[in-house]
């Protein structure tokens, strides 16, 4: 893509706003909060305190809109803290211009850090960074600028107050993501009716098992209906799979496949019950066709082998669905159910908040390494609010920290969500400056008119911050411009500062990543290594089950099984970031991208298909079945470094321990079980087809020496 092109579309998509569902309720709160605060400290401190105050209050709101499966307190008290102690700092070294670039650089390295662990705690640090650029200039000593401090932390404190006393939607976050697993499984299954291969995208689960993480207290308060439906939802993706696939013995046509069509249909509307009762913590309420299908006499009879297995499974795990999402029964009754669901899908802990200090620091830590995109992010952060700091002092305008705080609020790890973020603060601060300055003109508002539309400006930026950066943007704008001329700023000055300092932080954070890129696009080859990998790890731990099943446990499965699908996610985000990127694709096309991805599902789907049917620990063991789970894992180990160094992966060993698979049941006079055996041959048969659709993209010696490789 061309830089030109690059330009137009990331334009495009910062200008952009979408049609969201708006959270009203919340939004009020946030902006109660926020009044509640500025009204307490004009009264006791003056509008200058309250300025400050109504900084923490508002920073504090926002940080509980984030993405987090935490407390939305603690999100708060996080966030007016860490901001009550960088504006503390920052005033303490503000007279001191080297000290306080000191300061800020090492405080904005920090911040760019912070992303490591996550995008929640990435907008923490670096708002903390932008606002306190703003908050040190109001106090005039070092005792203010504590009693500054702490108002910003009692923002904060106000803030997680609300959430306590008027709590909307407790638990609405993990309700919402367990919710959407089901509800994706019940599309995944209606559409197995007319695609019987069809694909599903995992990420519903991966974000319900990250919901389902707790912390200790949360676990005791936990609703009933939340435990254990994850764990049931995972086993049923494979039966629903195994039941659809025609490689499972059902016809392609015929009353067994009008069968398996209506058993899909009955699944569906059972899960999409289970999804809505779970949502509302409402109970349960199946359609009558749907339970009865599930229960006629007859679909024994019908199916057999495989496909009766799966049907009977599914119904089974439909079962186990229904009476968790009621989350009915006695606390005795509820405490049983929790820990036969443990057993299924071991409860997750998440450290409380001072354990996870730790955790962040090594996550962090891990990122200081050549090529971590992470670094790069923090390093060019640091220099460009260090950089646009010292534009601003020298420009004739005052109010010069315009610019960093423009430039770290907008700068972000990706090419193309910094770009996009830059237009759209330029385009949102023209409109809400515009907008605010109509309004002081027409109103010549004083302190109190000010602090009241300050507060306006704030509930309509948490009404409609999801809706696009550009409108969240211009009332944070209009919303500066309200409270800085309540503690006594010129409106009429703060209005072309504004706009062209916002310039000048948008255009050095653009150029900044231009300079110095973390490109997505020369690390796909690595990403789809890694998947490739995984997925041979996955398929591995499935034929080793069958080899030894009084050995092995499902663990190792399961474990595999996540590997694969934080894999996948990480090429898909991968593949998405490098479309937008003004890169050469570096010797991987889309072409082969596309094809590859494609193959790579399919060998998940063969070892899913597989899974789906793992044998009871009495079963009789297959001893030829690992040799080819070691071949296998050995060959994708191999062949994910031939990717990486663009060579083409050969097959020749998993080929070899396949047929010597037949040739020891030729000898015995027995077949394997046709699931594990025809699943088997799948896996060689995508393996194949992946290097065939790799070697469109591979040309030259590389590939020579990758074709002859065993």
């Amino acid at each position: 893509m061309s830089w030109l092109r690059a330009l137009k579309e990331t334009a495009r998509s910062g200008l952009k706003i979408e049609r969201r569902r708006l959270e009203p309720l919340i939004a009020v709160r946030g902006a109660a909060g926020l009044a509640l605060v500025i009204g307490v400290c004009l009264a006791v401190f003056g509008p200058v305190v309250a300025a400050s105050s109504a900084f923490g209050a508002f920073q504090a709101a926002i940080a509980t809109f984030q993405r987090s499966w935490r407390p939305r307190p603690v999100l708060a008290l996080v966030s007016g803290a860490s901001l009550a102690v960088s504006t503390f700092l920052g005033y303490l070294t503000g007279s001191h211009v080297l000290l306080f670039m000191a300061l800020l650089v090492l405080w904005t390295f920090v911040a760019g850090l912070a992303w490591a662990a996550g995008p929640t705690a990435g907008i923490i640090a670096s708002s903390n960074v932008a606002i306190m650029l703003v908050t040190i200039t109001l106090p005039t000593s070092v005792a203010e600028a504590a009693l500054h401090g702490t108002v910003i932390a009692f923002g904060g404190v106000v803030q997680a107050t609300l959430i306590v006393l008027f709590p909307v939607r407790r638990w609405g976050a993990q309700r919402d993501a367990l919710a959407d697993a089901l509800a994706a499984e019940a599309d995944y299954a209606r559409r197995l009716r007319h695609e019987p291969v069809a694909e599903f995208d995992p990420v519903p689960l991966m974000t319900a098992r990250s919901a389902a993480a707790v912390t200790p207290r949360q676990a005791r308060h936990r609703p009933a209906e939340l435990h254990g439906s994850r764990g049931v939802a995972e086993r049923i993706r494979p039966v629903l799979a195994s039941l659809a696939d025609p490689g499972m013995g059902v016809p392609d046509e015929g009353p067994e496949r009008d069968r398996v069509r209506e058993l899909l249909a009955a699944a569906g509307s059972v899960l999409d019950a289970a999804a809505r009762a779970i949502r509302h913590g409402d109970p349960v309420r199946i359609a009558a066709p749907a339970v009865a299908i599930l229960k006629t006499p007859d679909t024994r009879e019908l199916l057999g082998g495989p496909a009766r297995r799966a049907a009977d499974r599914l119904g089974v795990l439909l079962a186990d669905v229904i009476e968790t999402a009621e989350g009915e029964g006695t606390k005795e009754e509820q405490a049983e159910a929790t820990e036969t669901a443990d057993v299924i899908a071991p409860h997750r802990r998440r450290p409380t908040l001072l354990r996870l200090v730790p955790v962040v620091l090594r996550t962090m830590r891990a990122e200081i390494r050549p090529g971590s995109p992470i670094l790069r992010h923090a390093v060019r952060v640091a220099v460009v609010v260090a950089v646009g700091y010292l534009l601003g002092v020298a420009l004739p305008f005052g109010h010069g920290y315009w610019a960093p705080m423009a430039a770290v609020m907008v700068m972000r790890p990706e090419f193309s969500q910094t770009y996009e973020r830059s237009v759209a603060r330029f385009g949102g601060t023209v409109v809400g400056v515009f907008l605010a300055t109509v309004i002081v003109q027409a109103a010549h508002p004083d302190v109190g008119l000010s602090a009241a539309l300050a507060v306006v400006c704030a509930l309509l930026m948490y009404l409609l911050m999801r809706t696009g950066y550009a409108v969240a943007q211009a009332c944070i704008s209009a919303y500066v411009v309200f409270l800085l001329g309540m503690a006594g700023d010129d409106w009429s000055q703060t209005v072309l500062e504004r706009v062209v300092l916002t310039l000048v932080g948008g255009l050095l954070a653009m150029v900044s990543y231009a300079v110095y890129p973390a490109w997505e696009t020369p690390r796909l080859r690595n990403r789809l290594g890694d998947w490739l990998a995984s997925d041979g790890r996955y398929a591995a731990s499935v034929v080793d089950q069958y080899a030894d099943p009084a050995e092995r446990g499902p663990d190792d499965v399961r474990a595999a099984l996540l590997a694969t699908r934080t894999a996948r996610i990480a090429w898909q985000e991968a593949v998405a970031t490098a479309q937008h990127e003004p890169v050469r694709n570096r010797g991987l096309s889309r072409a082969a991208a596309d094809d590859t991805q494609q193959v790579l599902a399919q060998f998940s789907r063969a070892a899913m298909l597989m899974e789906a049917h793992l044998p009871e620990g009495g079963a009789t063991p297959l001893p030829a079945a690992a040799q080819f789970a070691d071949a296998l894992r050995r060959a994708t180990e191999q062949g994910a470094k031939d990717v990486r160094e663009r060579r083409v992966p050969c097959w020749g060993a998993v080929r070899e321990a396949l047929a010597q698979w037949d040739e020891e049941d030729r000898l015995r006079g027995q077949a394997a079980d046709p699931v594990v055996r025809n699943g088997a041959g799948l896996l060689l048969e995508t393996l194949e087809e992946f290097s065939r659709g790799l070697d469109g993209s591979t040309a030259g010696p590389a590939a020579a020496d990758g074709a002859g490789r065993n």
